[in-house]
C-alpha cells in the first residue's frame, strides 16, 4: 500500500470519529436541553381556557389561578320579589383541580421522542391541547341556598270554601300558590359556579301551586248543609250548597240556649229515646232514658249535633213553640218537616248554629 492512500485512510477515519463526536455531542446537548424543559409546558397548550404555554409548572398554576378560578370566586346574589339572597365566596369555597390540570399539561408536553420534542421546540412548533378545568365547592352549599329561598318564596295555595252565617252559606273562591322552580335556580347557580361569564345576579322564576280543592269540586263535596239561624227561627238546608228548603223551628231558650258553632251530625236515631241528659233542669227525669211513646218529647225523628244537642220532632200539640225560644237547648221541629229533613241529610252532614 503505498504512502498517499494510508494517508487518506487516516483522513477518513478521523473525519468518521470527528462526525461521531459531533453526533455524540449534538445528542447529550438535545438531551440536556430536553430535560431542562422537563418542569415547563409545551407552547399551544391551554387550561381551562388559560394560555400556558412556554411556562414552568409553577407559573402555570399561579397563572391558571388567577385567570380562571378566581374570578369564580365572586358574591352570587339571587334576587326574589320582594329579598335578595347572597351566596359568599366564603360560604361557596370555590377551587379547582389546578394540580392534575396542570400533571396532565405536562404529560402532553413530553409525549414522544425527545429529540421530536427539541425539534418541535427549536421550530417553534406547538402542542393543540386544551385539558378542562373542573371546579368544585363547599359540598351541600347549593343545595341548602336554594331550600331557604324556596322556603321564603312559597307561597300556600288557598282551597275554596264555604262560609256560614245566619243567613245562608257563601263560598270562597280559591286561589293559586306560588313557589319557586328550584330546578331551573340550581342549575343557574351551578353553571354560575362554573363559568364566570355567567350571569352573577339570578332573577327567580315562579310557577302556579294549584289548591286541592276548586269552586268546581266545592259543591260535590257538600251534597248537604244545615243552618240553623237562632234568631229568625228558621233552619235552611241547602243541597250541593245550593238552597234546597227551609222549615220554621223552635231553639233553646233563656239560659238552655242552643249552643252556636260548627258541629255535624253525629248520628241519627228513628222513633229514637229520650236520654235525658243529667242536669238540673230535667228535675225528677235527669240521666233516665225514656222510650218512645206519649211520655217521650222527641218524637219522629233524631239527629245529635252536639253530644247531648240536636235535631229532633215534637209532638203536635206542642207545635205553638215553632217560632220561639222554647226547647232545653236542641232543634224542635214539626213531624212532617223533621222526616223530609232526615231523608235528605246523612251522617256527617255540617250543622251551622247562628
Amino acid at each position: 500500500m503505498t504512502r498517499s492512500r494510508r494517508r487518506g485512510k487516516r483522513g477518513g477515519r478521523r473525519v468518521l470519529l470527528a462526525c461521531a463526536a459531533l453526533v455524540a455531542l449534538l445528542f447529550g446537548a438535545a438531551a440536556l436541553y430536553d430535560r431542562s424543559r422537563a418542569d415547563r409546558l409545551a407552547s399551544g397548550i391551554r387550561i381551562g381556557g388559560v394560555h400556558v404555554g412556554g411556562l414552568d409548572a409553577a407559573a402555570a398554576r399561579r397563572l391558571v389561578d388567577s385567570r380562571a378560578v378566581a374570578p369564580k370566586r365572586r358574591t352570587l346574589r339571587v334576587h326574589t320579589r320582594t329579598k335578595t339572597f347572597q351566596l359568599t365566596p366564603d360560604q361557596l369555597q370555590v377551587r379547582a383541580d389546578i394540580d392534575e390540570a396542570v400533571d396532565r399539561a405536562l404529560a402532553d408536553s413530553r409525549r414522544g421522542w425527545f429529540g421530536a420534542r427539541v425539534l418541535r421546540d427549536l421550530q417553534g412548533g406547538k402542542v393543540q391541547a386544551s385539558i378542562p378545568l373542573t371546579t368544585r365547592y363547599a359540598k351541600g352549599v347549593l343545595p341548602r341556598f336554594v331550600a331557604e329561598i324556596a322556603a321564603f318564596g312559597y307561597v300556600a295555595p288557598v282551597d275554596a270554601s264555604v262560609e256560614p252565617s245566619a243567613g245562608g252559606l257563601r263560598q270562597v273562591a280559591s286561589r293559586d300558590g306560588l313557589r319557586i322552580d328550584t330546578g331551573e335556580l340550581h342549575r343557574n347557580l351551578e353553571r354560575a359556579v362554573q363559568n364566570r361569564s355567567r350571569p352573577a345576579n339570578i332573577t327567580v322564576r315562579t310557577v302556579p301551586v294549584a289548591p286541592k280543592v276548586t269552586a268546581d269540586d266545592l259543591a260535590e263535596g257538600y251534597p248537604a248543609y244545615i243552618v240553623v239561624d237562632r234568631k229568625s227561627h228558621v233552619l235552611r238546608f241547602y243541597k250541593n250548597l245550593k238552597p234546597f228548603k227551609s222549615w220554621p223551628i223552635a231553639v233553646g231558650r233563656e239560659g238552655l240556649e242552643t249552643p252556636t258553632g260548627l258541629y255535624d251530625v253525629q248520628w241519627k236515631e228513628t222513633n229514637p229515646k229520650w236520654r235525658v241528659p243529667n242536669s238540673e233542669w230535667a228535675g225528677d227525669l235527669a240521666g233516665k232514658t225514656i222510650p218512645p211513646g206519649p211520655t217521650n218529647p222527641i218524637k219522629a225523628r233524631w239527629m245529635a249535633f252536639n253530644g247531648s244537642a240536636g235535631i229532633h220532632g215534637i209532638d203536635p200539640s206542642a207545635y205553638s213553640t215553632i217560632g220561639t225560644d222554647a226547647s232545653a237547648g236542641c232543634v224542635r221541629m214539626r213531624i212532617p218537616d223533621v222526616i223530609s229533613l232526615y231523608a235528605r241529610a246523612p251522617v256527617g252532614t255540617p250543622v251551622y248554629v247562628a
